[in-house]
């Protein structure tokens, strides 16, 4: 397997915990939502860039972006709906 090439981020590092107020969750059900994949549902949903500007954003191909948006997407739905706690950490980032 290929090495991941590194992905450009203009959010900040710090850490992110979101957890539910209706049931409390332990940190094993935590999901992990990496700093790439919050970096593209922030560029994609949030600032309302396509696919290509989200890229060229993070110095990625756009077929990258779209892997990276769909596993964020999945990550979130599942947080909502299986009422687990998000963490946002990781990931092989660079900070502009």
């Amino acid at each position: 397997m290929r090495p991941k090439k590194t992905r450009w981020v203009k959010c900040s590092t710090a850490p992110r915990l979101f957890k539910p107020q209706a049931k409390a969750s332990s940190p094993k059900q935590a999901i992990i939502l990496s700093l790439d994949e919050f970096e593209a549902v922030r560029l994609l949903d949030h600032e309302r860039f396509s696919q290509v500007q989200a890229a060229k954003q993070m110095r990625v191909h756009r077929s990258t972006i779209s892997r990276i948006i769909s596993s964020a997407r999945r990550k979130i739905a599942r947080a909502l709906v299986g009422i687990h706690t998000l963490k946002i950490e990781g990931g092989c980032c660079k900070v502009v």
